[in-house]
């Protein structure tokens, strides 16, 4: 299982939110440069980084950070945050992301989003499911929609998108363990996804937990921050 850690991003600067309430921020670090190196140094090679300010705006903000990280480190990076135009999706992959995230515009314009997966190939795009009591959620959480996790997960699947991670809002932040049944759910209906794990993860044992539920890989954002889990811990892991 991959251990990918977060970077959310505010002002250009590392925060994280509580249940993806923009009132409920926490300031980390000033430089995600910095963050980004430390996580290379202990042997991690994904970065998953969340442009807020774009989720928010509705137009990709922080794109400078994603350049500078990736122009600094050798960590393979997916970026997302207020993707709404083709642009949006250029921008990203030449600032030197692998993946780019969608969430919203995979629930509100399912054509456009199909178009960009049939230009640029379906391996080019992280699908976010972000969910509220199996509902999805858009617009940086803020929207919670009647479109059910496993028949949003399921339409994009059968178009071959596999790469797919899943945050429930409810755990996101508060350090009290993933939606380990959730994930368990949607493996079970949905043959051959590669289903990353977000929101909640707060202990080494956790991210046992989800490699054993079949997890292909886990978000690690406010644990590592917060220092339940450390990068030694991580590196052990992966080890």
């Amino acid at each position: 299982m991959e251990i990918i850690p977060a970077i959310d991003l505010i002002g250009g600067k590392v925060v994280r939110l509580t249940e993806g309430d923009y009132s409920k921020k926490t300031e980390y670090h000033s430089n995600p440069v910095e963050i980004a190196r430390q996580f290379e140094d202990a042997g991690l090679k994904r970065l998953h980084l969340v442009d807020l300010d774009g989720a928010k705006k509705g137009t990709v903000v922080n794109w400078r950070v994603l350049e500078n990280i990736t122009s600094s480190t050798s960590l393979v990076v997916d970026f997302g945050g207020g993707v709404k135009q083709e642009s949006d999706v250029k921008m990203i992959m030449d600032a030197g992301a692998r993946w780019v995230t969608i969430g919203s515009m995979a629930v509100k314009q399912p054509g456009v989003f199909l178009s960009w997966v049939e230009k640029y190939g379906a391996d080019r795009f992280f699908l976010g499911a972000d969910v509220r009591n199996e509902k999805i959620a858009v617009g940086g959480w803020l929207e919670t929609t009647e479109l059910d996790v496993h028949q949003f997960i399921r339409q994009y699947t059968d178009q071959g998108l596999n790469y797919v991670f899943c945050t429930d809002i409810s755990k996101d932040g508060k350090l009290e363990g993933p939606a380990t049944e959730l994930y368990k759910l949607i493996l079970s209906e949905n043959n051959g996804v590669d289903l990353v794990a977000s929101g909640g993860v707060t202990t080494m044992e956790d991210l046992y937990e989800l490699r054993s539920a079949g997890c292909h890989g886990a978000i690690v954002g406010k644990a590592i921050y917060e220092n339940r889990i450390s990068l030694d811990d991580l590196e052990k892991f992966n080890a």
